[in-house]
């Protein structure tokens, strides 16, 4: 488990995108505030999010629907 800062540098995020990433349900940190903690698994969303925005140029709303198939799709599989 990661702490904020950590995640942040790891992820090479700003705390304005990891804020509006939480806010819009992309990543669920455990905790809340300062006491939040990020596991590998949100390391590795965090990269999904920055590749589909960035990379492919997928805008918010995309990355939504993506984030929401991926999960559907993990719950299946379990």
């Amino acid at each position: 488990m990661f702490e904020c800062h950590e995640f942040l540098l790891r992820a090479r995020l700003d705390a304005a995108s990891l804020e509006a990433w939480i806010e819009a349900g992309w990543l669920a940190p455990r905790g809340t505030g300062p006491e939040r903690a990020f596991s590998e698994l949100d390391l590795a969303r965090a990269a999904l999010i920055r590749d589909l925005r960035e990379a492919m140029g997928v805008n918010d709303e995309g990355v939504g629907v993506v984030l929401d198939l991926l999960d559907q799709l993990h719950g299946l599989r379990h």
